[in-house]
């Protein structure tokens, strides 16, 4: 992609690109969710421009977000694109930290010690 398609201006309307979908297969795509695309996976067969687009900017890490402004689409449609390829296994979701992550004892007892001391 050059950066000179603007998808807004496109006569294609957007439930065109999602197929009348408007919500997501997946809740847990969010604006800061991290996308990479697979390497050496196959575009699919039925994707779209929006989609193809999608994979090529996520050859390294993106935010969705990022895709978002790049793409020049709203966040909303970003959303069913990426949640699309990541059911076909062509893009995955990276974190940037574990949700269940246990804080680090010492450093919690250093955080109290300190407090206790004000």
């Amino acid at each position: 992609m050059d950066g000179t398609d603007d998808y807004r201006d496109h006569p294609v309307r957007a439930y065109v690109i999602t197929s009348g979908r408007a919500h997501p297969s997946r809740n847990t795509i969010r604006p800061e969710t991290l996308l990479v695309a697979v390497p050496g996976m196959p575009a699919p067969v039925s994707a779209g421009r929006p989609h193809l687009a999608l994979l090529e900017m996520c050859q390294g890490v993106l935010s969705l977000a990022e895709a978002a402004a790049h793409l020049k689409l709203p966040v909303s449609l970003v959303v069913v694109i990426a949640s699309d390829l990541v059911d076909t296994g062509h893009l995955l979701i990276r974190s940037t930290s574990p949700r269940y992550a246990q804080p680090d004892r010492d450093l919690l007892e250093k955080v109290l010690d300190g407090l206790r001391k004000l």
